[in-house]
């Protein structure tokens, strides 16, 4: 596995291909591995968003203390532009957004932990996501900023084909609850 920081804490993860004549091996999580690095290493639950067409918005979506939720999250068919925003206040990057593309293709996951805002935007027609969650979700503590928030200067790269009304109308940041 091959680890880059995008932002504190937050990593895009690689993977170190095996390869032979019949294609390759690779391990794509591994709890020693991250556990090793400081990070969550154990997810509870495992969901997967799959997203019929191109230029859907999800997101931007987070849960609040004490249940806010560490995530591994891969594209598995298609193409996402995939972005977190760190809400932890304190934090040298808080309210910084960063932006990853996961393709099916570069295999790659972003290892996004608790007190980030996550949310992803469609680059190809039937796209399906996989996410790895490090606890049960809570619908109670589930929040959400506004997709196009000002204060959170995200850029999405396609016009917005479909986006949930629940996301489009999310307030804006105000920094009153506590994410981590």
């Amino acid at each position: 596995m091959i680890f880059e920081e995008v932002l504190p804490g937050a990593y895009r993860i690689g993977i170190s291909p095996h390869s032979d004549t019949r294609g390759f091996f690779a391990r794509t999580a591994c709890e020693e591995t991250l556990e090793a690095r400081g990070l969550v290493g154990h997810f509870r639950q495992s969901s997967v968003s799959f997203n019929h067409r191109r230029g859907t918005v999800r997101g931007m979506h987070f849960s609040i203390a004490p249940h806010a939720e560490t995530k591994l999250v891969r594209c598995t068919m298609g193409a996402i532009h995939d972005v977190i925003v760190d809400l932890r206040v304190g934090s040298p990057t808080y309210l910084r957004a960063v932006s990853v593309e996961l393709t099916a293709g570069n295999r790659a996951a972003l290892y996004i932990p608790a007190g980030f805002a996550h949310g992803f935007q469609t680059l190809l027609d039937d796209t399906e996501v996989l996410y790895m969650i490090d606890r049960t979700f809570v619908a109670d503590a589930a929040r959400g900023l506004r997709w196009n928030d000002p204060a959170l200067d995200v850029t999405w790269p396609e016009p917005v084909t479909i986006i949930a009304e629940r996301d489009r109308t999310y307030p804006d940041w105000t920094g009153a609850e506590t994410v981590a």
